[in-house]
């Protein structure tokens, strides 16, 4: 089986698509092999004269299945769709054609997009994460954020926060970590606090690629900013007890609206204390949008 997989170069649209490819090549049980091909590398043109004659030289091999994710990848999903028919075209989002257009649309619940032959409804979206069972008690993973165009940084909430978690978890091992969004003077205010020698910091920059999920893989609970609902989601996909910082709103939409509903449902918490948080909500979410494309093929 060959997955081709449009890219428009963003990590966080290549983190999901690798998250169902790698949950294809688990439940698949054969061969699986996967081609990222970025969208320069897919002129319209060339897109157009392989629709004509059936085959593109940028391809190494005929696909089973095209991936995108990103706005811009899908009018070329759409056209190799046309040049290799067999192919089963899949938009990890909720797209700006019909859904029709294409073969499967997987799109987060909170875009409203009802269930269908054509469209897998998913918790979130999809990432590479899975549960190893490697959780240590007592260990506790700390992910801040920033300031977004749904939320505004607050210095003292979020300092206030992680004091919280601090002197709430006195035998824990604590371990703090940024983004790239996180302001750079914040971090000076945090080693200033009297808390801080309980915190290992390690900021975004000095973390290599992939260090975050294995954090998560060894973490009993994740604290994560509101502001990083994804993140929230690849906590619930290895397998912790996750609890949420809050910042400050710009606005409420249905993203804002998702940390609500998932505090409504209590599978993450407001609380500061590990065991205050809702127990491990196990998400699979990748592994069932995979199971429903290897039963439709």
């Amino acid at each position: 089986m060959h997955i081709v997989y449009v890219s428009d170069g963003k990590a966080g649209h290549r983190s999901q698509a690798a998250g169902l490819y790698h949950a294809v090549q688990r439940i698949s049980g054969q061969s699986v092999t996967f081609q990222e091909i970025s969208i320069e590398q897919l002129p319209l043109l060339a897109l157009c004269k392989g629709i004509i004659s059936g085959r593109l030289k940028a391809l190494e091999q005929a696909p089973d299945y095209i991936f995108g994710v990103g706005s811009h990848t899908q009018l070329r999903v759409l056209l190799l769709g046309k040049a290799y028919p067999q192919a089963k075209t899949v938009i990890l989002m909720k797209p700006n054609f019909p859904v029709s257009w294409f073969d499967y649309s997987i799109i987060p619940e909170h875009d409203a997009v009802p269930e269908s032959k054509k469209v897998i409804v998913t918790q979130g979206a999809l990432n590479p994460i899975v549960n190893e069972q490697r959780h240590q008690q007592n260990r506790i993973l700390i992910a801040l954020g920033g300031s977004s165009k749904r939320h505004a940084w607050n210095d003292q909430k979020v300092l206030s926060a992680v004091q919280q978690i601090a002197e709430s978890n006195l035998q824990a091992e604590i371990i703090l970590t940024t983004s790239r969004r996180t302001p750079k003077a914040f971090l000076e205010q945090l080693q200033a606090q009297p808390f801080a020698g309980q915190l290992q910091v390690f900021p975004v920059e000095e973390t290599p690629q992939g260090w975050i999920f294995e954090e998560m893989q060894k973490a009993e609970a994740v604290w994560v900013t509101e502001d990083s609902v994804s993140m929230i989601y690849e906590a619930l996909t290895a397998g912790c007890r996750v609890g949420v910082i809050e910042v400050d709103r710009l606005k409420q939409d249905r993203i804002v609206n998702v940390v609500d509903q998932l505090l409504e449902r209590q599978i993450i918490s407001s609380h500061f204390k590990i065991s205050q948080l809702a127990e491990a909500f196990q998400l699979m979410e990748a592994d069932q949008a995979a199971a429903r494309l290897l039963q439709a093929a």
